[in-house]
């Protein structure tokens, strides 16, 4: 028979596999932001720097006020720990799982990519050979160097030819990402850029591939549904459905129900059941725990939609925001900013959820300091609406 899980009991699988509960280190380091990055498996990469661009974010809700300069020197140092490509959505990931995604690179070179950028891989094949050739003469290059040229209608397509030559070839896994200036990549051929030891390892076959990023989905997440498992390195459908049920039947994956889930589940094998999860975190929008929308609300009863793509006007909660999860619940949300020029770490707007404690204001508000703290900001300052500001006013 299956056995059936509480809510109460998924979630803290949940939360202990994704690294909470745990008591942080006095003084987090490197190796400390390596440790979280490799247990979640991968981390998602995001242009937008209102409070700090989202990589930054994982390591700081697990671990607190982290040196920053710790994860550039593990994703983009002299000997990183960590490499670029398209894990979740743009990602970093730990330089060992690169080999498990050379059959997306492949496919890609057959034009499993974005629409346009696949039209245009068709096109100019000639013109992306070209700018291949010519970074293996050159070295390292950014954007900027291949700036000019034709220019399609505004958005992305905007980009130069060069622009998306550079995009074509790094999806095809034929350059990455060496380095970065302040946020713009620097690109180089993948076998210079990339540690010769993981270069040289075995290609897997696409099977086993697939196999092993459901086993790290798996761990990273302690249970969940086969959606859930395949979204995490959004694998192909009939691929992750053929590879769960191979790890099911050869006792990797343990099938379960979880009350209130319309979908059955599967339990890692060496999932953890703490007792209780204790602890406070500010979330990224884009962090692991909560950026599969149908699982956060699964998992906390709680409705997460990122709404910076929403007109202002239409927006329920903010431009930026951040649950807050107080211990083993999301009891607030809040809408951040930093605001670098007066230093201070703008709270634009801040909520309540129905798992709001008396506690929970005193408990966001010494998050939200450690968070100005982190940032280098003097400190917190409420500048919005919301039904829980007045209250973290007070207490702030």
């Amino acid at each position: 028979m299956t056995e059936t899980l509480s809510l109460k009991t998924a979630r803290r699988i949940a939360l202990a596999a994704q690294g909470f509960g745990r008591a942080g280190p006095s003084t987090p380091g490197r190796s400390h932001v390596r440790t979280v990055v490799q247990r979640l498996g991968v981390v998602q990469i995001d242009s937008v720097n209102v409070v700090t661009r989202t990589h930054y974010l994982p390591a700081f809700s697990r671990l607190g006020d982290y040196p920053r300069e710790a994860l550039e020197a593990e994703a983009w140092g002299a000997r990183p720990g960590l490499f670029e490509y398209w894990g979740h959505e743009a990602s970093l990931l730990p330089l060992e799982t690169q080999p498990l995604l050379r059959w997306r690179m492949e496919r890609a070179r057959g034009g499993a990519m974005w629409t346009g950028l696949s039209r245009f891989g068709r096109e100019k094949r000639a013109y992306i050979d070209g700018v291949l050739s010519e970074i293996e003469r050159r070295g390292p290059v950014t954007g900027g160097d291949f700036a000019e040229g034709p220019r399609g209608a505004p958005g992305w397509w905007s980009w130069s030819d060069g622009k998306r030559a550079l995009e074509w070839l790094f999806w095809a896994g034929l350059i990455t990402t060496k380095t970065r200036n302040g946020f713009e990549r620097v690109y180089d051929l993948t076998e210079r850029a990339l540690a010769a030891r993981i270069i040289d390892l075995p290609t897997p076959t696409e099977a086993d591939a697939v196999r092993d990023l459901v086993r790290i989905s798996a761990r990273a997440m302690g249970v969940a549904t086969a959606a859930d498992l395949r979204d995490y390195f959004r694998l192909p459908l009939a691929d992750a459905r053929d590879r769960i049920a191979e790890l099911v039947e050869a006792g990797e994956l343990t099938p379960v129900a979880v009350k209130g889930w319309r979908q059955p589940a599967y339990l890692a094998p060496d999932a953890r059941l703490p007792r209780k999860v204790a602890g406070a975190a500010l979330l990224s929008p884009f962090d692991n725990l909560i950026w599969a929308r149908d699982r956060t609300e699964r998992l906390f009863d709680v409705r997460v939609r990122l709404e910076i793509y929403t007109p202002a006007h239409k927006r329920a909660h903010g431009y930026y925001v951040l649950p807050f999860l107080e211990d083993e619940a999301i009891t607030a949300r809040v809408d951040l900013k930093s605001d670098r020029k007066a230093g201070s770490l703008l709270v634009q707007a801040a909520w309540r959820e129905p798992d709001a404690t008396p506690e929970t204001p005193a408990r966001l508000a010494a998050e939200l300091r450690r968070m100005a703290g982190w940032l280098g900001l003097e400190g917190v300052e409420i500048v919005g609406k919301g039904d829980l500001a007045e209250a973290l006013e007070a207490v702030l």
